[in-house]
């Protein structure tokens, strides 16, 4: 199948391209701004369905939205019609189609224009009224608040917050791009004359802000926020994507002494906290026990033995384990536990607590084991 992208680099082109690869499509002609009439002309005369997400947004004059949108349409649309080529045509409009403005106009006009088309040559038509979009790749400080947020937020520059009441539809970009392979596929989401994304969210404007401001802090904090939602999880991989290229890591705090060192990984208020550590050779760690609290014990490199007492009881329990044979160990309440290095290597460890340790109430009360 021979499948036309106009906007190729954009936004929506980029990540619709990417995932027509990953479905196997691999003859896919991609019109960019730099690709002239006559491959455009070629394209046109070949392909087997047209996905047309090229258009303006930001002109430096208002004409230009007439311009952009409805005359490459129309240029598109008669070259198409040169050659007697019936497929299906696919394209990216907005919500704003409905409403009074420069841009809105064009985009309506792009729909009738097409619609009228359709009616002409018996070609499939699929109008996409979409609302905010954001994901990797949008470019900020361009069409979408959630980039312009994510990359500055990111860099630790200002954003601008006028009414934080102000309610956003956002759709992710998978959804869209999911979306659009079903329509390729002949399985559109229809409602009414129009084609929608079956996926959108609803957030407000000091919500998005808030949400961005804890991922940027989860780096420091290491308390993650959550990410029950569809929505979160989609904003914090988009939040991650506009981070810095030299910016991608940061560090642990180690806490050392003479057993090895110990770091706080990730911590979360629903999920507790996740911690490792390196213990030297013959060194023992633990020695204690939590009326509530629970973990998990996994060794990852060396050999080390995790001792059990129930506190009331004389009888040792003994887990041998090794980091090349993963094993989690489960750490039950009233029982003081340690876990000593045992082999002639760093014993490194990963341990999981089912909450954020709270000096306050630490709920760990030391116990030799032996």
């Amino acid at each position: 199948m021979k499948i036309l992208v106009t906007g190729a680099n954009g936004f929506v082109g980029k990540n619709l391209v990417a995932e027509l690869k990953n479905k196997g499509y691999n003859e896919i002609f991609k019109v960019t701004r730099e690709t002239d009439y006559s491959r455009l002309e070629a394209y046109t005369k070949e392909c087997d369905f047209v996905f047309h997400l090229a258009g303006v947004n930001r002109p430096k004059d208002e004409e230009e939205f007439m311009e952009g949108n409805f005359g490459f349409t129309l240029s598109l649309l008669e070259l198409l019609k040169k050659h007697q080529n019936q497929s299906p045509v696919l394209i990216t409009s907005s919500t704003q189609a409905a409403m009074e403005n420069p841009y809105g106009k064009s985009k309506k006009a792009v729909e009738d224009l097409l619609f009228s088309y359709s009616l002409e040559m018996g070609a499939k038509a699929l109008v996409y009224r979409l609302p905010n979009l954001f994901g990797k790749w949008s470019s900020p400080n361009y069409n979408s608040v959630v980039a312009t947020f994510c990359h500055n937020i990111a860099r630790g520059k200002a954003i601008q917050v006028h009414n934080p009441d102000t309610e956003l539809t956002l759709a992710y970009i998978d959804h869209v791009i999911a979306e659009f392979i079903r329509a390729l596929e002949g399985n559109e989401t229809v409602c009414g004359e129009f084609c929608m994304v079956p996926v959108t969210y609803r957030i407000t404007l000091g919500e998005l802000a808030d949400k961005l401001y804890s991922f940027k802090n989860n780096r420091e904090s290491l308390v993650m926020p959550s990410l029950e939602n569809d929505v979160d999880k989609a904003l914090y991989s988009t939040f991650l994507s506009y981070l810095e290229e030299d910016d991608f890591s940061y560090k642990l705090k180690k806490n050392v002494d003479h057993r090895g060192w110990l770091a706080e990984f990730i911590k979360s208020e629903s999920g507790g906290q996740i911690f490792i550590s390196k213990t030297k050779p013959g060194v023992t760690r633990g020695n204690h026990w939590h009326h509530t609290k629970v973990e998990k014990f996994l060794v990852i490199q060396g050999e080390a033995t995790i001792r059990f007492r129930k506190i009331d009881s004389h009888q040792i329990l003994e887990y041998k384990v090794n980091g090349e044979i993963p094993e989690v160990v489960d750490i039950p309440p009233g029982y003081t536990h340690s876990i000593e290095n045992t082999g002639k290597e760093d014993v490194i460890t990963l341990f999981w607590a089912c909450e954020v340790f709270n000096p306050e109430k630490p709920d760990t009360y030391f116990l030799e084991v032996n």
